[in-house]
């Protein structure tokens, strides 16, 4: 059983979905493949998160089918899983029972992968419209199909006569704004996360290398409960944190160089997202100090404006007007440059080249775009950063903010920030 999240989640999720499809339509979930990793090997396997949305399981091989409108009441909604069997349990481990997958995620009508093609028959017979699930994203696209798009071919071929529509817009809207249960998950993992902060404030000193940073990190995050990473961490020392998407994490941290750090705990598949940027002997020169407070002021005066009604991309205009201002004080280009330069490539993206925000939740990346218009209940990043090549100095600070009716919440605000604070905690015990 999910120790973690009650099952009234996975039901009112459920609810909402049911309510967004057209009459008389089926709509199909297939979980996460196991992906191959090499040899006999597979990758650990991480639940697709709409399955996990609608159902809270997180084990291989399940199918969840719901058709609102099906004359018989039990047929609804229906979860397919696994047939455990003496021979799984030797080799791989107990497979969830029907009950256990009931008890879980609320579904009451529980049957056997092997069921599932005559059960499907049947859906699409008392059905109009067949819903497919398709992870639709414009920044990410692999070479590799999923299940879900395995079956979408599939099943178009053996019912071309009725209508297909897109579960990814509906799956978007919902998964944007979270619920109070899933905010207590986010709020936990942020917690997490801001643990393994704590520790590798007492271990980094000149000389440890940056997978050791990264070590103590994991093992924070496994001592806490934490499934893991939500994403490769980035633990990016001197001119390494110019690298946006540095993984490498194998270089040694040099006295006078300044650590960058990207890092989020996944707790019950919802994913905290944390950077905090850090001297390795523990002070920070003038000269990082002032690079230092001009990132933290940006990252202040950006959270005052995210509340209900902006847009993302709205706050990266506000953002590069902060970042021109502080460029300027900090002698990076003047005025003048400002006035003369093309305002299609602006100077502040030279220093300043991703974006401020991107949504977060069962993904670190999770559904909606810049364009989508900022609600009560959405989860976003705040990430401001300077990157110098030139002085091979890159710093990033980021927290994951709660919108609400009123001003934002900050869910890792008691992850420390301030200068003084890092230096006081860094001092040798």
């Amino acid at each position: 059983m999910n120790p973690v999240i009650p099952r009234r989640l996975f039901e009112q999720n459920r609810i909402k979905l049911s309510k967004k499809l057209k009459e008389n339509s089926v709509a199909i979930f297939h979980s996460n493949d196991e992906m191959p990793r090499n040899g006999d090997q597979f990758f650990p396997f991480r639940q697709h998160s709409d399955m996990f949305y609608l159902t809270g399981i997180n084990q291989e091989k399940t199918i969840f089918v719901v058709c609102p409108n099906h004359p018989i009441p039990k047929n609804r909604e229906i979860l397919f899983i696994i047939k455990p069997s003496d021979h799984l349990e030797t080799w791989y481990g107990k497979k969830l029972t029907k009950l256990q997958a009931t008890e879980i995620s609320g579904i009451q009508t529980i049957l056997w992968l092997e069921e599932f093609n005559q059960i499907l028959a049947d859906h699409i017979y008392h059905s109009e419209n067949i819903y497919v699930n398709q992870y639709e994203n414009p920044k990410f696209t692999s070479e590799v199909e999923s299940c879900d798009q395995r079956f979408t071919h599939e099943i178009k071929n053996r019912f071309p006569a009725h209508r297909f529509e897109r579960l990814a817009p509906i799956m978007t809207n919902l998964r944007l704004i979270k619920e109070h249960d899933e905010i207590n998950i986010l709020r936990h993992a942020c917690d997490i996360t801001s643990k393994a902060f704590q520790r590798v404030l007492q271990v980094v000193k000149p000389g440890i290398h940056e997978f050791e940073v990264e070590a103590e990190i994991s093992y924070e995050f496994r001592k806490s409960g934490a499934q893991g990473h939500a994403y490769y961490p980035i633990i990016a020392s001197g001119e390494n944190a110019c690298i946006l998407h540095y993984i490498d994490n194998r270089s040694v941290c040099r006295n006078g160089d300044l650590l960058l750090m990207d890092f989020g705990a996944e707790f019950a598949n919802y994913a905290a997202d944390c950077s905090r940027t850090i001297p390795v002997n523990g002070k920070f020169t003038a000269r990082q100090k002032q690079l230092y407070n001009a990132t933290l002021s940006v990252f202040n005066k950006t959270k005052t404006l995210m509340v209900k009604g902006t847009t993302i991309a709205l706050l990266n205009k506000q953002v590069g007007k902060l970042w021109e201002e502080e460029h300027v004080n900090l002698g990076l280009y003047s005025l003048e440059d400002l006035k003369n330069h093309d305002s299609e490539t602006p100077l502040y993206a030279k220093y300043f080249m991703h974006g401020i925000s991107h949504f977060l939740g069962l993904d670190v990346h999770d559904l909606g775009t810049r364009l989508q218009t900022l609600e009560p209940g959405m989860v976003l990043t705040l990430e401001p950063g300077i990157y110098i090549r030139e002085e091979g100095i890159g710093i990033r600070l980021e927290n994951d903010i709660l919108i609400t009716n009123d001003h934002p919440i900050d869910l890792m605000k008691d992850i420390p920030i301030e200068i003084d604070e890092i230096e006081d905690l860094m001092k040798p015990k």
